[in-house]
C-alpha cells in the first residue's frame, strides 16, 4: 500500500508538471517544483518571463490555482514565480526557445537558428552541447541535423546523471518538428580530471646560539667509553715517548 501511495503522489506530480508545461509554452518557461507545506502544496514555476505566467492583474496565475484543485484535487496550492539563474545553460528553456523560434519564422532559418543558440550556450559556460532538429526542414523529406560543440559525454554514469536533457515540437504547416537538446554544465567534475597538490616544505632558520651549542656538543664525547679510548691513548703515546727518550 506504502508503495502503491509513493506511485500515485509521483504520478500526480508528473501529471501537474506537464500541464503547467503545456499551459506556459513559449513564455520562457523552464520547469515547476512541487514542495509539501504544513498548509498546503506549494508550486514554484521558473520562467525567464514572469510577467507573462502571471498575466494581466494575475488572470494566468487565478487560473492555474482554479485548475489545480477541480482537476488535481489539491486543497490549498500556492503558486510562486522563481527566477532561472543562467538561462542559456536550462534545456527547457533552450528548447522551448528554439521551438518558439521555429514556429514563428518557419524551418527556412533553422540553421541560423540551432548555430546561433549553441554559440549562445557556449558562451554561458557549458563545457557541451548538442542541439539535433528532425522532421521536414526545410524540403518535402523529413531528415535530422545536429548542431554540437564542445566536450559532452553520451554514455556511462557522467551522461545518465550530469547531462541535461530536453525534447520540444514545433508544430508546422509542413508537419511536425522535433527538437532535441543536450547541455553538460559547467560545474560538472569528469573522472579524468586530476588535481595535484604541491606540498612546499617550511625551512627553519637556526639562531647563531643553537649553532654555537650543536658546535660544543660535536666537540664534547657523548660517552664515558670515548672518554676512557681517549685517556687511554694519551697514555700509550707517553709510554712511547719516554721510551724514544732513554734511547
Amino acid at each position: 500500500m506504502i508503495e502503491r501511495q509513493f506511485v500515485n503522489q509521483k504520478l500526480k506530480e508528473f501529471q501537474i508538471q506537464e500541464y503547467i508545461a503545456s499551459q506556459l509554452s513559449n513564455s520562457g518557461y523552464s520547469h515547476t517544483e512541487i514542495r509539501r507545506t504544513p498548509l498546503g502544496e506549494k508550486i514554484i514555476i521558473y520562467t525567464t518571463r514572469p510577467g507573462i505566467v502571471v498575466g494581466r492583474k494575475g488572470e494566468n496565475i487565478q487560473n492555474l490555482t482554479n485548475v489545480l484543485k477541480k482537476r488535481f484535487k489539491m486543497d490549498n496550492p500556492q503558486i510562486e514565480i522563481g527566477e532561472v539563474e543562467n538561462p542559456m545553460i536550462d534545456v527547457n528553456y533552450v528548447c522551448d526557445r528554439i521551438v518558439s523560434t521555429l514556429e514563428r519564422f518557419g524551418s527556412k532559418r533553422f540553421k541560423s537558428v540551432g548555430y546561433k543558440m549553441l554559440q549562445g550556450i557556449m558562451d554561458a559556460g557549458a563545457r557541451g552541447a548538442e542541439i539535433k532538429i528532425s522532421g521536414k526542414i526545410p524540403g518535402s523529406r523529413a531528415r535530422s541535423w545536429r548542431f554540437s560543440e564542445g566536450h559532452l559525454k553520451k554514455s556511462g554514469d557522467i551522461s545518465e546523471n550530469y547531462v541535461k536533457r530536453a525534447i520540444g515540437v514545433a508544430k508546422l504547416k509542413p508537419g511536425v518538428i522535433g527538437v532535441k537538446v543536450m547541455i553538460m554544465p559547467p560545474d560538472v567534475v569528469l573522472p579524468s580530471e586530476v588535481k595535484l597538490r604541491v606540498v612546499q616544505e617550511v625551512k627553519t632558520v637556526e639562531s647563531p646560539k643553537e649553532i654555537a651549542a650543536e658546535k660544543s656538543e660535536e666537540k664534547i664525547p657523548e660517552t664515558k667509553e670515548e672518554k676512557n679510548k681517549e685517556s687511554k691513548d694519551k697514555q700509550v703515546i707517553e709510554v712511547k715517548n719516554g721510551n724514544n727518550k732513554e734511547e
